[in-house]
């Protein structure tokens, strides 16, 4: 029977090592921790942040809009045009429904929609009041500017391409 006696090796005498019986160290358990908050910092940083996802669902929407738009025009021969709306804040005139997004020119059994998804984006045309989407073929360079918060999306055309997300320009403008 095993007693806690001096001189008492029973311990060595079954092979076990002296410092078997007394845990973890400090050294042991701080590597630990440290492991599993590095691991815990890396599994944050690879989340998508919400408000950036939610702008590009807006932006890969509009795309989808514009671009319908455009081929309807296109097949139709109709002066179509995009253009931001009021933002849907303070309500519109006349007492009609406030409206985000218009689609100017087109027949209104189309039903196209006037809101966005997340009612904080804002749009913002480059360089025009409106974005024109066809009849013609050839259409001038545009450029369109969504916000969401502090994030920023642009998404842009030659005139020729679709309208795809660009990265957004380092020469100043909004």
């Amino acid at each position: 029977m095993p007693t806690s006696a001096p001189g008492n090796n029973l311990r060595r005498r079954a092979g076990l090592p002296a410092r078997a019986a007394r845990g973890f160290t400090l050294i042991e358990l701080l590597v630990v921790i440290a492991i599993v908050a590095l691991a815990a910092g890396v599994v944050m940083l690879s989340l998508p942040d919400p408000a950036a996802t939610r702008l590009e669902h807006e932006g890969a929407r509009l795309v989808s809009l514009l671009e319908g738009a455009r081929a309807e025009a296109r097949t139709s021969g109709l002066d179509v045009r995009w253009a931001p709306g009021d933002g849907g804040v303070g309500g519109a005139a006349d007492g009609a429904e406030a409206v985000a997004f218009r689609f100017i020119g087109l027949p209104p059994a189309l039903k196209m929609p006037t809101r966005w998804l997340d009612e904080r984006v804002v749009a913002q045309i480059v360089g025009n009041n409106v974005v024109t989407l066809g009849p013609d073929a050839i259409l001038p360079a545009q450029r369109i500017v969504l916000r969401l918060d502090d994030r920023r999306l642009e998404l842009a055309t030659d005139g020729l391409s679709p309208f795809a997300v660009v990265t957004p320009a380092s020469d100043g403008t909004p």
